[in-house]
């Protein structure tokens, strides 16, 4: 208490300038906290003003990108120069590269320029050039992976449909169509060596290309050696070996030494597309590549046989259909990923979906490798097999979605689909994982076929998948 004032001081508040008066006594200054002033009327027309003019030069570098690959397709390449070089001239002046829809076009920009001029260098903004990129595969791949879900969730589907298929078997093979660096394997083998009743044992067939020319050490060898070792960590019996060739359908059955009483799995993420033809342009003299390639893994009569592929629509033979879908597609892709890491952007990651963009833009004919369809087309082909589709159950969509949790938020989700999961990103679709089975009806679970007449009835009577799940690498 001041005896002279007879009050109880003020207590300073946080930020308060406190000063005496003459008898030394403290006085205190109360302070307003600072508060952003509500922008201006003018301030919010003007901010306004510049969020339009943003979306219009956006609209018109996408407009003259489009019409630059009609002229292209037309064969007036004196108006696909034109408006190349417009587009080229926003990219630098209007619309940045570093982000958005600017992040976007610079790849399909680069690929028209590559398509016009193959020696044409590096547009501003670009990331990696797909031609000197391609030499880096393997580091490319790593980063994709490490960018989002995308091959996790591939990994994830097949793993699960796997570990279903061989449950209560001792002896399992597994033929991987296309191995890479063998990472979705540990997490199947950890969850294996945790079965009751001890693992079965494990025999892993990779296929991927031929040594290199110079002697070098085959990868395919490496990535062997890697499994095998983490094998004997868990205390798995397994075994590996590699398979080698430029195409699959260059391939044969007997090459993978299929053992009877074995239970055998197929495993297919991303490749299937990769042997397909323009649909206008198929031989009738002799099977095309998918044909061969799905008649021999069905001769193998595999208990499952997993697919995942992207969920698109390229295998266009107009370039401009080509173009629009692919726009669009990758644009979603890329804001995925952009959205992930907002402020760390992923060159290896985009440079692995630059190859994939610089094959659709500028491939034509047999010289074109990347031929995303949509699901419809799949099931068709693989029915048309002989394939029996086994169904993605509710256990499986549970674990998906807990997965993607990691991954921005709810933006990431799932949607079943006759029998099948897609991975979304908000509406549009990106990849769909699919499972079926060569197998006489005898060799699978009972309530496992998933028949033609089937994919709309209930999927509460699915198997489940094993308690525990798998993983995640």
């Amino acid at each position: 208490m001041d005896p002279a004032a007879g009050k109880l001081p003020l207590p300073s508040a946080p930020g308060a300038a406190t000063t005496t008066n003459g008898a030394g006594a403290s006085m205190c200054t109360a302070v307003v906290p600072a508060v952003p002033l509500p922008p201006t009327f003018a301030e919010a027309e003007a901010a306004r003003k510049r969020q339009e003019q943003a979306e219009n030069n956006a609209i018109r570098l996408v407009h003259l990108l489009v019409t630059c690959a009609k002229a292209i397709q037309a064969g007036d390449y004196a108006v696909a120069f034109r408006n190349l070089s417009e587009a080229h001239t926003a990219l630098t002046t209007k619309v940045t590269a570093a982000s958005g829809i600017g992040r976007v076009v610079s790849h399909f920009a680069l690929a028209l320029a590559h398509r016009l001029v193959p020696a044409s260098p590096t547009l501003p903004g670009g990331v990696l050039d797909a031609a000197s990129s391609a030499a880096h595969a393997g580091e490319l791949y790593r980063q994709f992976y490490d960018a989002g879900p995308y091959l996790k969730f591939a990994h994830f589907m097949a793993n699960q449909a796997i570990l279903r298929a061989f449950d209560g078997c001792d002896r399992v093979h597994i033929i991987d169509l296309a191995i890479m660096q063998g990472v979705q394997w540990p997490a199947l083998i950890r969850t294996l060596s945790l079965r009751p009743g001890g693992p079965p044992a494990i025999r892993l067939t990779g296929v991927g290309p031929p040594p290199a020319e110079d002697g070098s050490c085959n990868e395919l060898y490496e990535v062997g050696l890697r499994l095998a070792e983490f094998a004997r960590a868990c205390n798995v019996p397994f075994s590996f070996r590699a398979v080698t060739g430029h195409d699959l359908d260059s391939l044969q059955p007997w090459m993978f030494q299929i053992i009877p009483g074995e239970a055998l799995a197929v495993n297919s993420i991303y490749q299937l597309h990769r042997l397909l033809v323009d649909p206008d342009a198929a031989s009738t003299s002799r099977p095309s590549p998918i044909d061969a390639v799905l008649g021999w893994v069905a001769a193998m009569q595999p208990r499952v046989f997993a697919v995942v592929e992207q969920e698109a629509d390229h295998n266009k033979s107009s370039l401009v259909e080509r173009f629009t879908n692919a726009l669009f597609y990758y644009a979603a892709v890329i804001d995925s990923m952009e959205a992930r890491s907002p402020h760390h952007r992923s060159l290896g990651a985009e440079a692995y979906l630059q190859r994939e963009i610089f094959d659709i833009v500028c491939g034509e004919g047999s010289g074109r490798v990347e031929r995303h369809e949509p699901l419809n087309l799949w099931r068709a082909r693989l029915l048309r097999a002989g394939f029996a589709q086994l169904p993605v159950g509710p256990r499986e969509t549970w674990q998906a979605l807990t997965l993607l949790r990691e991954y921005s938020g709810a933006r990431f989700g799932v949607m079943q689909s006759a029998g099948c999961l897609t991975l979304m990103w908000h509406d549009q679709p990106l990849f769909t994982a699919s499972v079926w089975s060569g197998a006489p009806t005898n060799t699978v679970a009972a309530g496992m076929l998933l028949e033609p007449a089937d994919i709309n009835k209930s999927s509460s009577d699915h198997q489940q998948v094993a308690a525990g799940g798998i993983a995640m690498q």
